[in-house]
């Protein structure tokens, strides 16, 4: 694993520990703050607020970070790199589509966030969708270079969960059952360019 790698790895499970306070806070019925949820987690107040300086955006991530399943059961069946990123890439978008009030309600508490700093600073937000599209695609590291699998996963993330769900029902209109098919499309014509028919 290579020093970058592992610092990601540990920025994302900084965040989640940061989430599980938050978590915790929301099942005790405990207003969420971020010192709150920093005291919860044993991770110093500075650092949380590095990762959340709006507690609004904290609370809408921590509950959804409940609903969402874990990576092994999102691909339980899929035997081949590609079902299982395709696997990933439905399930966001329908989780998405299940919650959408409250996706919608925690893209509008980041974008908040990001005009409050002054559109400086990009809003840090869950890379779990990063995080299973890598795994889906851990068979494909050797044959394809680094950049390149940066490269498919950036385009991966970008056509689906709550992003996708927006500029195919809002933008251009389709219904959910549609917006579903055109990204299944979408992930299946991705996947032909990286990775070859």
């Amino acid at each position: 694993m290579t020093a970058t790698r592992e610092r990601i790895s540990q920025k994302s499970r900084t965040r989640e520990a940061i989430l599980a306070g938050a978590r915790a806070l929301i099942e005790r019925g405990e207003p969420v703050t971020v010192t709150a949820a920093a005291a919860e987690s044993g991770i110093s107040k500075a650092t949380a607020y590095r990762y959340f300086s709006d507690p609004a955006v904290l609370a809408a991530e921590a509950g959804l970070a409940v609903e969402v399943r874990d990576y092994a059961e999102i691909v339980q069946g899929c035997d081949t790199p590609r079902a299982k990123v395709l696997a990933v890439s439905l399930y966001m978008f329908d989780l998405a589509l299940a919650h959408e009030p409250a996706f919608r309600q925690f893209l509008a508490r980041s974008l908040d966030c990001w005009l409050a700093e002054g559109g400086t600073k990009a809003p840090l937000r869950g890379a779990r969708r990063v995080a299973m599209f890598e795994a889906a695609l851990a068979g494909h590291r050797p044959a394809l270079p680094a950049d390149r699998l940066a490269l498919l996963v950036g385009a991966l993330s970008a056509a689906t969960g709550t992003e996708a769900m927006i500029a195919l029902t809002d933008v251009a209109r389709l219904s959910p059952d549609m917006a579903r098919q055109a990204l299944r499309e979408m992930t299946e014509a991705i996947l032909d360019r990286f990775l070859g028919a």
